[in-house]
């Protein structure tokens, strides 16, 4: 027989259980100290090093004519990558989860590719593909569109490595959305797309949410895949990371401190309005 370990007076039963974690002040106490070395004293670093500037200083470079154009780029081409990944990744998703076809474990893999592949080897790869001379883009520069060295190459490779966060974010929801669902809703006479939009998408939204700002951070920061297709043009195709690189070549570090407040200050004010629309969206689908 399974004995039991007595409880004292007063003890409750959580209480009396061990937990293979330490309590809560040591492990909070880890977490913070760990945050701060990782996290908060870097970034409290940059904002100190800006604000030694003055309001003026700091305004004239972090929004000069150069580094307004560098965000359009940056965040323009990032948002446009993630809301195609959040399209084709949930249809990619969708094909992984629910059907099964020869090669399915190869093409499984592949999906993790950029996690492992050093960026700059996918943006030496797509320039070679989608230049004048390359595979591609011989046949699409006489048509009049030019991939290479503009915001269109730098799309495609944010959409490159952005893809894994959606596909990896909706797949496990996808996996645990029975199908006998889908067919319960089309017995009941459901349409294809009511089931779609009143069924799978609600279910899948914060999971999509989730990959779609992971994707959107990733595409933001992004600069090895980028700086080779990118052609690097102010005004045209030069994203911020490499006006921030360009101004750090100067011994310009307050410049660039500037230019990465912006960045920050930006980037987390998409997530945290992201991260609102995915909590609005999981007390919806509770309600």
């Amino acid at each position: 027989m399974q004995q039991t370990l007595p409880i004292k007076a007063g003890q409750s039963a959580s209480a009396a259980r061990k937990s293979i974690i330490p309590g809560f002040g040591l492990t909070m106490g880890f977490t913070l100290a760990w945050l701060s070395l990782i996290v908060l004293i870097p970034l409290s670093t940059v904002f100190i090093r800006a604000a030694g500037m003055g309001p003026a200083e700091f305004l004239e470079v972090g929004f000069s004519d150069r580094a307004v154009a560098a965000y359009k780029v940056s965040f323009g081409t990032a948002l446009a990558a993630a809301l195609v990944n959040a399209v084709f990744g949930m249809i990619v998703a969708w094909v992984f989860v629910r059907y099964d076809f020869p090669g399915k474990r190869i093409f499984d893999a592949l999906i993790d590719l950029p996690f492992a592949l050093p960026t700059a080897v996918a943006g030496i790869a797509f320039t070679a593909i989608y230049a004048g001379n390359g595979w591609i883009g011989q046949f699409l520069e006489p048509l009049g569109i030019q991939v290479a060295y503009n915001p269109i190459g730098i799309t495609i490779a944010l959409i490159f490595i952005g893809l894994p966060f959606i596909v990896r974010s909706v797949e496990p929801v996808l996996a645990d959305l029975s199908s006998e669902i889908e067919e319960a809703a089309l017995s009941l006479g459901a349409t294809p797309r009511q089931v779609f939009t009143r069924v799978i998408l609600p279910a899948v939204l914060p999971a999509l949410l989730t990959g779609f700002a992971l994707a959107l951070a990733r595409g933001v920061g992004e600069y090895g895949s980028v700086i080779f297709i990118a052609g690097n043009m102010p005004f045209e195709s030069e994203i911020a990371p490499l006006l921030i690189v360009t101004q750090l070549e100067q011994y310009d570090y307050a410049g660039a401190t500037a230019i990465a407040v912006v960045m920050l200050l930006v980037s987390f004010a998409m997530l945290l309005f992201i991260n609102l629309v995915q909590a609005w969206s999981r007390r919806k689908i509770d309600v």
